[in-house]
């Protein structure tokens, strides 16, 4: 008589919970479309405008800018439980919060100096154009606040402001393409100021978002804190080597070959890999979600359940994507860009391929982060970027080979990996009382 009076409850919550996951996930998707629309209006227009081979080094820096943003997507994803677990208790978010924004926002920063502190790496990564450095380290400094705010908003359920948020990153950009585009500035120093401006969007939220914020309540140190996000920033790191820098590490680790074919490649990478850079919202919408299915048994076996289904429609997706992307992948690329675009149908294939499988990693990894797993979230990436640069080193052939070669190989070794981390059966997350909060 005891088991339906202690299950009913789980099974209710579960119901509920699953509704608002449901709500907030849809919500989101609206503004994930709208954001998705206006990114590929920007990388269309600048790599039109400029053609293959400046836009070789245009697509580069944008690599370079929008791998160090996503290298702090755990900072989003960390706040979002932060502020999650502080809701659960009735309060907000404190000076861990704070503490991490700032280790995140150095540690981005230094990155962003050292690409432009070093020769070999401003040449092969800006073409020796340094303004492109000086706008890189700027817009890296402000996606720490940008991605912090997110953070804040997603775990405390504000999705209406939060999804302004995402929508008004894209559109400052394009506002501010239009703009430079009307003027006659069209540069590549030009262009790479309207991508960085975007992560200048949070200034628009700042009153919701100083709400969500206590920065009187303490809790964990600088230690714990520091810790935690350097490591999941280096996993963040490898895996934006492998997703939105991709260009920039083909032109490290594989340099040479035609100038133009690079470019033309670069270009149809760079819009295969859009929606992977918008993916962020739904990883740190899923942190909070992990956390409170794993409260209890149900929601935990829900929770595996909804994992393996994922895990096989990944791969059904990614061969159904592979098959259409070779054979209107090529025709695409010249309706997007012109006929000076010339991609081959197996590079679409492979890149497809990929995109579908590093979708799949970034969802299965907040799971870790949920989880405090974040050395598993270290290993998963390590895989991926070890495995894709060894490609890139080893794999006879031009930059073109090497580089197809690795979008495919290294995330689904990836893969497997993680999902030997997330369909093992885990320990009861506790999240009222794992966190100190004030």
């Amino acid at each position: 008589m005891s088991s339906p009076v202690t299950h009913e409850p789980d099974e209710t919550d579960g119901r509920s919970l699953a509704k608002e996951t449901g709500r907030s996930a849809g919500k989101i998707g609206v503004s994930l479309l709208v954001a998705i629309a206006l990114g590929y209006v920007l990388t269309v227009v600048a790599t039109r405008w400029l053609g293959p081979v400046d836009s070789k080094v245009y697509l580069s820096f944008w690599g370079i800018l929008m791998g160090l943003g996503s290298a702090l997507s755990p900072l989003e994803q960390e706040l979002s439980r932060q502020s999650a677990v502080a809701a659960l208790d009735g309060g907000k978010a404190g000076k861990p919060a704070l503490r991490a924004l700032t280790v995140g926002a150095v540690a981005v920063a230094v990155v962003a100096a050292l690409t432009m502190a070093v020769p070999v790496l401003s040449d092969r990564l800006y073409g020796g154009n340094t303004a492109l450095g000086v706008i890189v380290l700027c817009g890296a400094i402000s996606f720490a606040c940008q991605f912090a705010a997110r953070g804040l908003l997603v775990g405390q359920q504000r999705i209406k402001p939060y999804s302004g948020l995402v929508v008004a990153e894209a559109v400052v950009r394009v506002v501010v393409l239009l703009g430079i585009v009307a003027a006659g500035l069209t540069g590549v120093t030009s262009f790479a100021i309207a991508a960085a401006t975007g992560s200048f969007a949070w200034l628009l939220f700042v009153r919701p978002i100083s709400r969500l914020v206590d920065p009187h309540a303490d809790g964990e140190g600088w230690a714990p804190v520091t810790g935690r996000i350097l490591v999941l920033m280096a996993g963040a790191a490898l895996t934006a080597s492998v997703i939105t820098g991709y260009p920039a590490m083909v032109s490290l680790l594989a340099p040479g070959g035609s100038a133009r074919d690079v470019g033309v490649l670069f270009a149809t990478l760079t819009v295969s890999r859009v929606p992977l850079l918008l993916l962020s919202p739904l990883q740190a919408l899923a942190v909070p979600t992990v956390v409170r299915l794993s409260g209890t048994e149900e929601g935990r076996h829900r929770l595996r359940k909804l994992l393996a289904v994922g895990a096989l429609g990944t791969i059904v997706v990614g061969v159904v994507g592979a098959l259409v992307g070779w054979l209107i992948g090529p025709w695409l690329v010249s309706l997007l860009y012109d006929k000076d675009f010339v991609a081959q149908g197996w590079w679409v294939a492979w890149m497809v391929w990929g995109a579908v499988l590093l979708t799949a990693l970034q969802l299965m990894t907040a799971v870790l982060v949920a989880r405090k797993e974040a050395n598993k979230v270290l290993v998963t990436w390590a895989v991926v970027a070890v495995a894709t640069a060894a490609t890139l080193l080893l794999v006879p052939g031009d930059p073109i080979l090497k580089a197809v070669a690795g979008l495919a190989g290294g995330p689904t070794l990836g893969l497997v990996v993680v999902l030997m981390f997330v369909l093992r059966r885990p320990g009861n997350v506790r999240p009222a009382s794992d966190v100190p909060v004030g």
